[in-house]
């Protein structure tokens, strides 16, 4: 069977995914200081991270429109899957899920599924990719469908930080707790669970020893990772994402590790330093 996986923006796509033609992104959009800029191909990381650095204000995003999801759907493809951020985050998920039956009620029945990934950035890419690995082996829509909702429940999400000011724009701390935090150099590390929401593991002295502090909790709640691709993300530091890449190596086994640099969206969450990690 034929098949179309469509990810929203914050997912973020390998050049084999991109040549494959399988994939389609739904681009969101990012207001900063009333410009708007669209989260596609012409996405300039450096220009973003310069404007968000010089704005006292906060970036927004807008997600796709119904109806954007919808025309997306309509393809030759069988089987369409929508891949997008945690609901818990974004309403692109129910903006998805409005698309599906904006097509059935004025195009007809089709396959498609839109799965909540409970996660963002690259755990969306591995997602997708496990999509494709069942679609490609054979596997009945409504399989790929269970399966693919099982992984999802088996994932693992982690990102540090390296500025706490996107948090502080956003009203997550007070100016005061940027401020010591800052001071003293503290990284907070991040996890989600499994709902999708972010919660705070706990906190570190330098960014180095926040990643360590992350990978460590990755080697205790992750299982059978020797089987897993784990995926890296990183805004504008591939440097740290490689010596992330290292450390997970020494810790624990994995059967393949992929790293990428972020998009629009999950620059935005991740700022500049950020790193994510998914397994």
């Amino acid at each position: 069977m034929s098949y179309r996986v469509v990810v929203d923006s914050c997912g973020e796509l390998t050049k084999d995914m991109k040549e494959s033609g399988k994939f389609v992104t739904a681009p969101l959009t990012i207001d900063i200081d009333g410009e708007l800029i669209v989260d596609d191909e012409t996405f300039d990381q450096a220009d973003f991270l310069r404007k968000v650095a010089a704005s006292p204000n906060c970036p927004k995003s807008s997600c796709p429109s119904p109806e954007a999801y919808m025309d997306l759907y309509g393809c030759d493809a069988e089987h369409i899957y929508a891949v997008t951020l945690s609901s818990e985050l974004s309403g692109s998920y129910n903006s998805a899920v409005l698309g599906k039956r904006l097509y059935e009620e004025e195009r007809g029945d089709k396959k498609i599924y839109v799965f909540n990934s409970r996660s963002a950035s690259v755990g969306q890419t591995l997602i997708a990719r496990k999509i494709a690995e069942y679609e490609e082996k054979g596997m009945k829509f409504e399989e790929v469908i269970k399966a693919v909702e099982k992984y999802i429940a088996g994932m693992h999400t982690y990102f540090t930080l390296e500025s706490l000011e996107t948090l502080r724009k956003n009203g997550r701390l007070t100016g005061i707790k940027a401020f010591v935090a800052s001071a003293l150099n503290i990284k907070p590390y991040m996890g989600a669970t499994p709902e999708g929401t972010i919660i705070q593991l706990g906190q570190a002295r330098g960014m180095k020893k926040a990643l360590e502090k992350m990978v460590d909790v990755l080697v205790r709640e992750a299982r059978h990772t020797e089987e897993k691709t784990l995926a890296i993300a990183h805004c504008n530091c591939r440097d740290r994402a490689m010596q992330m890449k290292r450390l997970v190596e020494e810790k624990m086994k994995v059967k393949k590790i992929i790293v990428l640099d972020t998009a629009g969206i999950s620059s935005m969450y991740a700022n500049d330093g950020g790193i994510i990690m998914v397994v």
